[in-house]
């Protein structure tokens, strides 16, 4: 066998040697130097089978494809492959290339993996969740069944430091490419274009400047639709190439023509593809990943940008067959803000199917794997507990139902959906439904979408009607319904969260004795309960569902029903509801029937005390009534804290006590008590008797004063008036109001009721700041020492009121002077 003359070639003996000394190696290679097809072919030479796992299933059909190709064979023979739903193998295949979550299935099924010699592990770099986990079973396996099980490990970057330590320190081969050179160019887009029409312009560009074909990256198949509608060329073919594309479709893509082509790619082409003949890359900078609202429990896809790793990989296919040319839609500016490496799927997916895998591999939080990076705790959790309620697991241990489960290869709420909604609507019926909330639709309307895929004859419809027919069969399988029947028992263990569930045979027995009705409601609620949504009161079609996240239906989605069940909704940043995108039209009877259905008595604070008795569906209320003997202490104290201790009877005296007790907790500290609005707050029952209160009305008869009087501490608070009188005798014999409200107390008094008062009054050790009045009870002085004011402050204040108020008395020498109430002088 003569292999192509690719750079991987000359590091191919290092590779085996590596292998053979080891057991384990990471090959560090760029794309397009052959270490998708030469590695496998070389290694296949050394005996044993060879499976290469690949993280998508276009770039495991299409490297099968091009080994055999090398050995002028069919695939099939020497060479073969799986994917979901499509297998070419026979049992002359010696090398099989499979998707990585097909070969985790394959590792739980027989961890010894009989047969096999070497697993290579292509472009680890890429960090799929798939990957990871087939990563860390195998150096699992590796370590206590197949000490003999080779693991090369590839990836098209050179960070591969962790990756090598995490084989046990493998050694590191790399094998270089002599690179084109490739000219950048930076594009960003006008003021308020979209990214569709920057990346037409540069490919437009990209033609018209050079020879040679265009691969744009585009972050999902709508844009991709979009910009191949503004490419409308003369001579040129523009080609789309996704995953959601048949096969026929994606190899017609890669495939070279006669006529020039542009390639409009999701990251698909990134690095496990090759597409020839491209000589320029248009780069949209953007990439669409997994991505949870863990908060409101919205998992989806979101477009984030590439990282600069990924940008580098990207405008690399421009420089593989010559000098390239590479468009970036982005200022230059921006691209040194630009991450280094792409964020590991682990670290930001909804992890309920990962959760799935560790429970059968029997280490439910996975703590016994050596992972590249681990799973988060906080997501891990809570795909645990989806599990649970699903009946996958019990107490952390997965059931029979659990295994069944995983074994059909879907999302664990799909796989559910499946088998409970066969036994509901029929295999078939139910088969459909999942096979559309797997792959995704083009209508909101669940029912309308359905008619039009039963309908249509394009590959679209092609493909879902392949895959339903794949799931009705798996659904059918007797192995799979006597796993179903060994599961009851835990379906059974977790009735109280499910309801449909809970219900059991005798929900389903109706449809069995009658032709099921095609209820696709049913199976998207069966997938989703916590989605099940109810249309709130007002114009806007706002639904509640009944996970407590609120979304809207957008215009035109044709569905006008109180009642959904949401099989899919995502959030936009900076919106305040989630955008419902796909549905199905539902009623309160199926809701309560599959949604999580409680009672409990709800005694709350909404302005006032509630106190009802609430039927729910989650955040979902069904019904209510008053509840007439129910505890309200709680509710009560909400509201005070909700509203503020306002809401108590405060008279004047009560208000002067507070600032009394205040003053002295300032001054003295412990064991006069604190007595401000959070520490009143935090303890209302300490000093507040709330027993006969029953509403907020009944909070305004509460004497406050009566109240504090409970804090004040004993026997100190036999001293209250003599550290902190009400009020305060001065020389006159009046009896004034002193002021606590400030940080020191203050006495406002005649300044003819102070003669003879020399020194300054104390209250617990604090000055006494005198505001002295005029006749008239303005303030005509401040002072906290009235013997330096006699001396200094007195003559200019007498000499600027004796003139206005010549019948009161100004003696010279106030310090001796007779105080008096009076306002004249009497004869």
């Amino acid at each position: 066998m003569k292999l192509p003359d690719l750079p991987v070639r000359s590091v191919l003996p290092e590779v085996v040697a590596a292998l053979d000394a080891h057991g384990t190696a990471v090959l560090v290679a760029p794309p397009g130097t052959g270490k998708t097809t030469l590695v496998p072919l070389a290694l296949a030479t050394s005996g044993g089978r060879v499976v290469v796992a690949e993280p998508r299933r276009l770039a495991a059909r299409a490297a099968a494809g091009r080994m055999a190709a090398i050995l002028g064979e069919p695939v099939g023979e020497t060479v073969g492959y799986a994917v979901r739903g499509d297998r070419k193998v026979s049992a002359r295949t010696r090398i099989e290339v499979v998707t990585s979550g097909l070969l985790v299935r394959r590792v739980q099924g027989d961890p010894e993996l009989p047969g096999v010699s070497t697993v290579l592990l292509d472009e680890c770099h890429e960090r799929h969740l798939d990957a990871d986990l087939l990563l860390a079973l195998l150096l699992d396996v590796r370590a206590g069944l197949r000490d003999d099980l080779r693991l090369l490990a590839t990836s098209a970057t050179v960070a591969a430091g962790r990756l090598a330590t995490l084989l046990g320190d493998a050694p590191v081969i790399t094998a270089t490419a002599p690179a084109y050179p490739v000219t950048f160019s930076y594009v960003p887009p006008a003021r308020n274009e979209r990214i569709e029409a920057c990346v037409a312009r540069a490919v437009r560009t990209a033609l018209s400047s050079g020879d040679g074909d265009v691969l744009a990256f585009l972050p999902g198949a709508g844009e991709i639709a979009r910009t191949s509608g503004l490419l409308r060329l003369p001579e040129v073919d523009v080609l789309p190439l996704h995953g959601r594309l048949s096969a026929a479709h994606q190899d017609d893509a890669l495939r070279p023509r006669d006529r020039r082509r542009v390639v409009l790619a999701t990251a698909v082409a990134e690095s496990s593809l090759t597409v020839p003949g491209v000589r320029a890359v248009v780069d949209s900078g953007l990439a669409r990943v997994p991505r949870v609202d863990h908060r409101r429990g919205l998992p989806g896809l979101a477009t984030v940008r590439v990282s600069a790793a990924v940008a580098t990989q990207r405008s690399g296919r421009a420089g593989r067959e010559g000098p390239g040319r590479a468009y970036r839609c982005w200022a230059e500016n921006e691209q040194s803000l630009l991450p280094a490496y792409p964020e590991p799927e682990i670290r930001t997916a909804e992890l309920a199917r990962l959760a799935l895998e560790l429970a059968c591999w029997s280490t439910p939080d996975g703590s016994g794997l050596a992972w590249w990076d681990p799973p988060g705790e906080g997501a891990l959790a809570a795909g645990r507990a989806l599990l649970a309620a699903l009946g996958a697991t019990s107490d952390g241990v997965v059931t029979a139902r659990g295994r069944r489960m995983a074994e059909l290869g879907l999302h664990p709420r799909l796989a559910r959906a499946l088998l409970d909604g066969a036994e509901a609507v029929g295999a078939r019926n139910a088969a459909e439904v999942v096979a559309l909330l797997d792959a995704g639709a083009t209508l909101t309307d669940v029912e309308a979408e359905l008619r039009r895929l039963r309908s249509a004859g394009d590959e679209g419809s092609r493909r879902w009607k392949r895959d339903a027919r794949r799931l009705e069969g798996l659904v059918a399988n007797s192995t799979g319904a006597k796993a179903v029947k060994a599961s009851l028992p835990a379906v059974k263990a977790v009735k109280d969260s499910l309801p449909a569930i809970r219900a059991g045979k005798e929900a389903f027995t109706d449809h069995r004795a009658t032709p099921p009705r095609p209820d696709a409601a049913l199976v998207v609620a069966l997938a989703h309960p916590e989605r099940l949504a109810r249309r709130r009161p007002g114009g806007a079609p706002v639904y509640l569902m009944a996970g407590g996240t609120a979304a809207e239906l957008p215009p035109g989605s044709g569905l006008d029903s109180e009642w959904l069940a949401i099989a899919e909704a995502t959030r936009d940043p900076g919106r305040v509801h989630g955008t419902i995108r796909l549905a199905a039209a539902a009623d309160e009877t199926l809701a309560t029937r599959v949604g999580p259905v409680s009672e409990v008595d709800e005694v709350t604070w909404d302005g006032d005390v509630v106190a009802r008795r609430v039927r729910k569906l989650g955040a979902i209320i069904l019904s209510e009534r008053p509840l007439r003997d129910a505890s309200v202490h709680d509710a009560l104290v909400t509201g005070l804290k909700t509203e503020g201790l306002g809401l108590l009877k405060w008279s004047q005296d009560a208000t002067r006590l507070r600032e009394r007790m205040a003053f002295l907790h300032r001054v003295l500290g412990e064991p006069w008590p604190a007595v401000d609005d959070a520490t009143l707050l935090s303890d209302v029952d300490r000093w507040v008797d709330l027993s006969g209160a029953r509403r907020k009305s009944d909070l305004a008869t509460i004497n406050a004063g009566t109240a504090l009087k409970a804090l004040l501490p004993w026997p100190e608070a036999a001293k209250l008036d003599e550290l902190a009188p009400d009020r305060l005798e001065v020389p006159s014999g009046s009896h004034p109001r002193v002021d606590y409200h400030g940080d020191q107390p203050v006495l406002a008094v005649k300044l003819q009721e102070t003669f003879g008062w020399t020194e300054t009054p104390t209250l617990a050790g604090v000055p006494v700041v005198l505001h002295l009045l005029s006749p008239a009870g303005r303030p005509a002085a401040i002072t906290a020492d009235l013997g330096s004011f006699w001396t200094t402050g007195y003559p200019s204040v007498r000499a600027d009121l004796r003139g206005r108020y010549p019948k009161h008395p100004w003696p010279e020498d106030p310090a001796t002077a007779v105080p008096t109430r009076h306002t004249r002088r009497r004869t």
